[in-house]
């Protein structure tokens, strides 16, 4: 009896992580920007748009756009073709939205092959729909240069 009390035990404690990960907001968060930043490298606009949620937006410091995958096909002919991205914080909001900031770096060569390059902060709000971790809303500002 006292044998199989314990190995309840064990078990129950080994279970623990995989349930701490699966509510980890960081987690859910990093699995999106993984697949927004591989659909990026593969120049997939209608993969990065199905990320967001119903009426998501993508706000830059050109404006706020809807457009996702038209927005995203723009920067693929521009030049840029390979994206990283960190997530450095998350935060739950209730059950089913989410809070992120984190950094990404976006690179590629222009019409010219000139290297090309812009880094910057971001933050988002997810929201669950359909049963996924999806975006509602992203801004993406870059860096300010250097002062001198």
């Amino acid at each position: 009896m006292l044998r199989t009390c314990l190995s309840c035990i064990f078990l129950a404690a080994l279970s623990l992580p995989a349930v701490a990960a699966e509510n980890d907001p960081k987690q859910k968060v990093e699995a999106v920007a993984s697949e927004y930043a591989a659909s990026f490298n593969r120049h997939d606009g209608a993969g990065i748009a199905a990320l967001f949620a119903t009426g998501g937006i993508h706000v830059n410091p050109a404006g706020p756009r809807s457009d996702i995958a038209e927005f995203y096909q723009g920067a693929f002919k521009a030049g840029f073709d390979h994206e990283e991205i960190t997530v450095d914080q998350a935060w739950p909001l209730g059950s089913d939205m989410a809070l992120a900031i984190g950094n990404y770096r976006l690179s590629g060569k222009n019409q010219s092959g000139a290297p090309i390059e812009t880094s910057g902060i971001w933050t988002a709000t997810y929201v669950t729909e359909g049963g996924k971790l999806k975006i509602r809303l992203i801004s993406a500002m870059p860096k300010p240069p250097p002062q001198k």
